[in-house]
């Protein structure tokens, strides 16, 4: 029988949140590392931007991504009233991929999140 568990982010000190300081995918911050372990273990990932400007930008993710189109890229409307904006509804992923991220302009944007952890 297997394991659940909620986890912060492993980019994240303590649950804080992530300053995105990269603007490339080359630079770009990690965000979390997943699970490693059986082909049943999997790590279900929950991100939230928090724009911390009132333009928008650009805001993409990579998971294990070799390639700069291997991405999921979405534009965040830098309204303030708009609190967290959910960037990753429980994406999964599992063999130590790493999800990482970046934007257009650096340190226009703060990540939170956690981890539900299924490990066998």
């Amino acid at each position: 029988m297997g394991t659940y568990s909620k986890i912060v982010l492993s980019g994240s000190t303590d649950g804080e949140p992530i300053k995105l300081t990269a603007t490339a995918p080359s630079t770009a911050n990690t965000l979390h590392t997943m699970v490693t372990g059986a082909a049943q273990s999997i790590d279900e990932v929950w991100i939230y931007a928090q724009p911390q400007v009132t333009t928008a930008f650009l805001l993409s993710l990579s998971l294990g991504a070799t390639t700069v189109t291997a991405r999921l890229r979405q534009t965040i409307t830098g309204d303030d009233k708009k609190g967290l904006v959910l960037v990753s509804p429980g994406l999964v992923g599992r063999n130590a991929k790493v999800m990482k991220a970046w934007v257009t302009t650096t340190s226009i944007c703060e990540i939170w999140g956690f981890v539900n952890r299924y490990a066998t």
